[in-house]
């Protein structure tokens, strides 16, 4: 993995450019924006790269990710990718090289209704959450935001539908045994053993995972961050 944290982010030889926020581009060329992941998820990591932009650095945000009382869904969603940002941003501005970087900051939620699926972090939780969805529809918010060198921020909500298949007893034992459920919002990872349980998706895939890939290339697109850059051809 290519991306640093910011406490072992240097770069002697392009200060110029790293204090401005950028890396130098091939040969002398004009240089490339940089930008923060404020994650450590391996998963928001791994879908960056699937559309070929590359963190340069990732500055994990620890929020108190508890509802609100009377919090719906998408609200709790909203209010932490923003909480996120925010952690980031303060991080990044003591960070010479990082200080003009574009930002990153991303929430999931799994709902049944207006009640709140943990991240399941114990076994009970997890075989909790998959008992409740077994057979039955739910849905999934995950908010992206993006701060630009400019301090533009922008944000969107993408809500996304599931419908499990009815689960056995047999099948459920064999989830947990995965130990795939730890750290999941909802007690399940789609991109792994759990996608075997999906009846119907409707909606964004990669924002199941945990970032909606469409919407993150737009609001990068829009603030005018080099999204395919690294797809060989101009971005």
């Amino acid at each position: 993995m290519s991306a640093v944290t910011t406490q072992s982010a240097t770069e002697p030889a392009a200060a110029t450019d790293a204090a401005r926020g950028a890396r130098p581009g091939a040969a002398g060329g004009i240089a490339v924006p940089k930008l923060v992941l404020a994650s450590a998820s391996p998963r928001r990591l791994a879908l960056l790269q699937q559309i070929g932009i590359e963190p340069d650095a990732l500055l994990p945000a620890d929020v108190d990710e508890t509802p609100r009382k009377s919090e719906s869904p998408r609200e709790l969603a909203r209010r932490l990718a923003r909480a996120k940002l925010e952690v980031a941003r303060d991080a990044a501005r003591r960070n010479d090289t990082l200080r003009d970087a574009y930002l990153i900051a991303a929430d999931t939620v799994v709902a049944v209704g207006r009640r709140v699926l943990p991240k399941a972090e114990r076994l009970d939780e997890a075989a909790d959450c998959l008992r409740l969805l077994s057979g039955r529809p739910h849905r999934v918010y995950t908010a992206v935001c993006i701060l630009s060198p400019k301090d533009r921020q922008r944000e969107r909500l993408v809500e996304a539908r599931v419908r499990f298949k009815r689960l056995s007893s047999r099948e459920i034992e064999g989830y947990l045994g995965s130990g795939e459920w730890r750290g999941k919002a909802g007690g399940y990872a789609i991109q792994g053993l759990a996608g075997a349980f999906v009846i119907k998706l409707v909606g964004s895939h990669s924002a199941v995972v945990g970032l909606p890939l469409y919407e993150t290339m737009s609001l990068l697109e829009g603030e005018g961050f080099p999204v395919r850059r690294g797809w060989g051809a101009p971005a």
